[in-house]
């Protein structure tokens, strides 16, 4: 394979990914959160809850930024910091009364407004599109890309 053709792939994966990014961000703006707030919201809802540690496992945020995040969820009311009786070393984060009727109404809405992006994809589509990410993910993940826990 030649270096053009290479970077040509790399470049358009890039542009999708930064494209995804303006159109979900955008959308998650307009509805009153940030997309790392509205990561967490969407990763805590119907959940009974999860420790930091399992949270930042299954959000795209960073380590470094997800407890400033919590925290302003926490000042807005949406989220709430509770002992985990398993372990004292931790806490557990979960979704308030408040933080579930707003992921009731944003999560819905929110992957409806992407989806659109994708009206006309049928499940062939989408089964061929992630088996190229997910040879992509194993290539990068052999080659040191992704620390398991990141």
């Amino acid at each position: 394979m030649s270096a053009n053709r290479f970077l040509r792939s790399m470049r358009l994966l890039v542009e999708c990914s930064q494209g995804f990014e303006r159109m979900s961000g955008a959308h998650v703006r307009s509805l009153g959160l940030t997309p790392a707030q509205f990561d967490i919201v969407a990763t805590l809802g119907n959940t009974p809850g999860m420790t930091f540690r399992e949270l930042g496992q299954r959000t795209l945020i960073t380590k470094g930024t997800l407890t400033g995040v919590v925290d302003r969820l926490e000042q807005r009311g949406v989220v709430e910091r509770l002992a985990n009786e398993s372990d004292r070393r931790s806490s557990i984060v979960r979704l308030t009364a408040r933080g579930e009727t707003l992921f009731g109404r944003v999560f819905p809405e929110h992957i409806a407004h992407c989806r659109r992006a994708f009206a006309d994809w049928n499940a062939a589509d989408f089964e061929a599109l992630d088996e190229q990410l997910g040879r992509l993910r194993a290539a990068l993940d052999a080659h040191g890309g992704r620390q398991r826990g990141d």
